[in-house]
């Protein structure tokens, strides 16, 4: 067994940069390379792929950009390579590897992980009465794409076969890293708190370089090294605890912040994060930066898993159309208002004409009039616009009319109108996410290699481990305390200063749910954080997002908050008109969110002092 087991993540999503894999195969020291190439959205295209060629369906980048320039160099260094690259036709990307490894001389096993995708196995799933797991609603009549998210120990047994390159479809992104951490170190399936452990490890280095100073609140920070930015490297070790690092002369930062960040990313419930192989309990997780761009880990715990996978499945639902389009001089906002408006009346009343009915929906955004800001904007006199329209219909004829009076606005409406960008809108289609459970017995699972099939049977739980039935882990009451008592010389008085001065965070989407991040930059701050950022407070001034209900949680460990806005993003990353589908912008947004503090806190000497001059607090973490 080895003492330290290096992983780094060389890519965080399908079109992330190729330099990452160089970077960390030339320089990390890895002991395991993974990348993390699958999205809802990346499925639906690479099953559209296969269908028009058999040959595809993967992440064709993996094969060319990142395995065939660099065979040798990890053939020799012994690098093992693990991948969810084989999306919905792991075999072909197989076969194309195995084309490439032959070319360039080297011998390297591969083995390929089969069971999650279930679109053989959909009609018994819409006879039993399958519905979705947040909306409730039927299973949809055609279905694209059908795909269980698995765990990590197949990818573990296809490394104690003597795999080289474990090729995955649609696994939970972080298994890709607890696999080779299982295979290393003989984590059983019960040793939950060490999975736990593992699966934070691969939550962390699952995003790339967001791990290592990408996209922080505090981006001054890290900007200097954008242009060279290090990729995460993960050192774990058998009792669970690593270190995050990034390799030496590397751009970007590796700090509590920008670790922290990284992990309230895209979580629900804290002390309840359902993964395939554990229940996840990170609500006692701590931080502590140990050297330059090196920040130790702890503090993970899990129970057992639900004997479910989660399922996620897309389908067709109409078309949309979008364009943009310039607008400046006086009055440019409400300007391109009204340009917006008269564009969407003008279609549907052709649409009429022509016996189709009105467009299914429609977003009209006024970008640089901080058309996100709802309520809270301040740009309305803003001179210079980009006016972005968005449209759904169930028929492509309805949205070529739309598309047609878009150029003919530049002369019919606002002076200052120009830059049309892209050309005359075309429809698009439109794709959704169906979020199912299935047991995880019906679901079987095997990995090749050399030619044979072994069976791995998955960690099957029990309904009593689900976070709705099973007994919560301890965590602070949610109270509302109020302000601290003022300071000895009796000021009584209250300032309103912008939540950028107490807190960092970050946002992202799980489906229709916007996830925001509140990471609070000093421990003395979390009393206030808690009484202004209650579910109704962040729910009001997001209301122009949120439509459903607001949840917050507690994340004691990193003093810090999660939200869960949900109906928050407009039906979802991969159907939503909006600009900003997943959500990521959110944070920043609620970053503007106005906090009474103690007056106190910003004289000389107090907790706050001095942010006013710097515009933003631009911290160096906790």
């Amino acid at each position: 067994m080895k003492e330290i087991v290096r992983i780094g993540c060389g890519a965080g999503f399908w079109g992330d940069s190729p330099e990452g894999s160089r970077q960390l195969v030339r320089a990390g020291g890895i002991d395991y390379l993974v990348l993390d190439y699958l999205a809802e959205i990346t499925m639906s295209i690479l099953a559209r792929m296969k269908a028009k060629r058999p040959d595809l369906g993967y992440a064709t980048d993996f094969v060319t950009m990142v395995m065939q320039p660099l065979a040798r160099e990890i053939a020799d260094k012994r690098i093992r390579v693990v991948t969810n690259a084989g999306g919905v036709n792991p075999e072909a990307c197989r076969d194309a590897l195995a084309a490439v490894f032959k070319a360039a001389g080297v011998d390297l096993k591969i083995a390929v992980v089969r069971g999650d995708d279930l679109s053989g196995r959909i009609e018994d799933y819409r006879r039993v009465g399958v519905c979705e797991m947040f909306s409730g609603a039927a299973l949809p009549e055609r279905i694209a794409s059908v795909n269980a998210y698995l765990g990590a120990f197949p990818i573990a047994a296809a490394l104690d076969a003597g795999a080289d390159i474990v090729l995955t479809g649609r696994c939970v992104d972080s298994a890709i890293v607890l696999g080779p951490l299982i295979h290393e170190f003989g984590w059983k399936v019960s040793d939950y708190d060490l999975l736990s452990a593992g699966s934070l490890a691969g939550h962390v280095v699952e995003c790339g370089t967001q791990a290592t100073g990408g996209i922080i609140t505090d981006w001054r920070d890290a900007a200097a090294g954008w242009d060279n930015m290090g990729f995460p490297i993960a050192e774990c070790r058998a009792d669970g605890t690593f270190e995050l690092t990034k390799p030496a002369g590397t751009g970007g930062l590796v700090s509590p912040m920008t670790v922290g960040e990284q992990i309230v990313y895209e979580v629900g419930d804290p002390a309840a994060y359902v993964l395939p192989d554990v229940t996840c309990d990170w609500t006692r997780v701590k931080l502590e930066q140990t050297g330059k761009d090196r920040v130790h880990v702890s503090g993970a715990r899990g129970r057992s898993p639900t004997g479910s996978f989660k399922v996620s499945a897309t389908y067709a639902d109409g078309y949309r159309a979008a364009v943009t389009m310039m607008i400046a001089g006086r009055d440019a906002v409400e300007k391109a208002e009204t340009v917006g408006k008269a564009i969407l009346a003008r279609s549907t009343s052709l649409m009429q004409e022509a016996g189709l009915p009105g467009f299914s929906e429609t977003s009209v955004e006024v970008l640089g009039g901080e058309a996100s800001y709802g309520r809270s904007s301040r740009a309305r006199t803003s001179r210079e616009v980009v006016l972005k329209i968005a449209v759904r219909h169930p028929s492509k004829e309805a949205l070529q009319i739309f598309g047609r009076e878009i150029y003919p606005a530049a002369t019919a409406m606002a002076q200052g109108l120009t830059g049309f960008a892209g050309g005359r809108p075309e429809p698009q289609p439109v794709v959704r996410l169906f979020s199912f459970l299935a047991q995880k017995g019906g679901v079987p699972v095997e990995v090749e290699i050399d030619g044979k099939a072994i069976p791995v049977a998955a960690s099957l739980g029990s309904p009593a481990a689900s976070p709705e039935r099973g007994e919560k882990p301890d965590r602070d009451a949610d109270s509302a305390p109020s302000l601290p008592a003022p300071d000895e010389t009796g000021d009584h008085r209250i300032a309103t200063v912008p939540l950028v001065a107490l807190a960092h965070g970050r946002s992202g989407d799980k489906g229709d749910i916007a996830n925001i991040g509140v990471l609070a930059r000093r421990p003395e701050f979390v009393p206030v954080l808690r009484q202004a950022l209650t579910p109704d407070t962040v729910g009001a001034y997001l209301a122009h997002f949120a439509k459903g209900k607001v949840e917050r949680y507690e994340w004691p460990g990193l003093d810090a908050f999660n939200f869960l806005l949900h109906e928050g993003l407009g039906g979802g990353g991969i159907a939503s008109l909006r600009h900003d589908p997943q959500g990521k912008a959110m944070a920043q947004i609620l970053m503007d969110m106005p906090v009474s503090v103690p007056a106190a806190w910003l004289v000389p000497g107090g907790p706050l002092a001095g942010w006013k001059e710097q515009g933003a607090m631009q911290g160096t973490g906790k």
